[in-house]
């Protein structure tokens, strides 16, 4: 993952200081990429242990629909929950169940799965989660936002665009918001768990996985960790095994997947800005 840590670099050395809505403060850049060919094994970071089960459990819940984090083990969510667990129409209510004028919904997923099986040549393989009718009122709180039927927090990994060539599964992430330290080695991983998942699911091989951010920042009390991580010299990439192919994307389970030869550095603590 060199090219992670060239963009921690890029950031810390062309960044520009910036106020934020946590009121940490941050050094961001604005419309950074990087490209990861899957593969070549499966982009976890190594300079730092990330909990893959996290990973996996967190996207689990996205695609079940749920929106409570008591359907969630072992959430980072809950500063922005209600006391009942209940986040708004977050990530998992528009992917799957995005509201309709005539009080219908409509199942994204679904119509990706079905595109990428009968018209995998179509430039419109894609879902989202920024419904403009939910997104929360920037002068609540997370909590405010819930109770009044908005969004906690607004998507962060809002468009994933996906594109077979030579039958093989390709998706360009887009993010807007991007914690570098904490937050993109999950987004990195979840996004190629995506194109594991319905790569197996569509008959497709696995191809490359771009993120595309828009303000990559590194929060101003992560400046340290992020030093340290990047005095360490990056391992070799781990292998994702797939133990099974479920009956659909829905029906995955933590125990279908399968690390082989993580063996990262140790992890590196750092607080959540809130």
């Amino acid at each position: 993952m060199k090219k992670y840590q060239d963009l921690l670099r890029d950031v810390l050395e062309n960044g520009t200081k910036k106020d934020d809505r946590t009121g940490t403060g941050t050094i961001s850049v604005f419309g950074r990429q990087f490209r990861c060919d899957l593969n070549e094994g499966f982009p976890l970071l190594t300079t730092k242990k990330v909990h893959f089960k996290s990973v996996v459990n967190e996207l689990l819940w996205f695609l079940s629909g749920s929106t409570n984090i008591n359907d969630l083990e072992a959430t980072i969510w809950d500063e922005w929950a209600l006391e009942d667990g209940e986040l708004g129409p977050v990530y998992g209510k528009q992917w799957t169940a995005w509201e309709t004028k005539d009080g219908k919904t409509i199942n994204q997923i679904d119509y990706v799965v079905d595109l990428l099986k009968n018209n995998p040549t179509s430039r419109r393989i894609l879902f989202h989660g920024w419904n403009v009718e939910y997104l929360p009122d920037e002068k609540l709180s997370p909590q405010e936002n819930a109770r009044q039927g908005k969004m906690a927090l607004p998507p962060c990994h809002l468009l994933y665009q996906f594109q077979v060539m030579d039958n093989k599964l390709n998706l360009m992430c887009t993010i807007r918001s991007n914690d570098l330290f904490l937050g993109n080695p999950f987004n990195t991983a979840q996004a190629a768990l995506w194109v594991h998942m319905l790569a197996q699911q569509c008959d497709l091989e696995v191809g490359e996985l771009i993120m595309s951010i828009g303000d990559a920042h590194i929060y101003s009390n992560h400046i340290d960790q992020v030093k340290e991580q990047l005095s360490r010299d990056p391992r070799a990439l781990p292998k994702l095994k797939l133990k099974r192919k479920p009956a659909s994307i829905y029906d995955y389970k933590l125990e279908d997947f399968e690390l082989e030869g993580y063996e990262p550095h140790p992890p590196i603590k750092a607080p959540v800005a809130i």
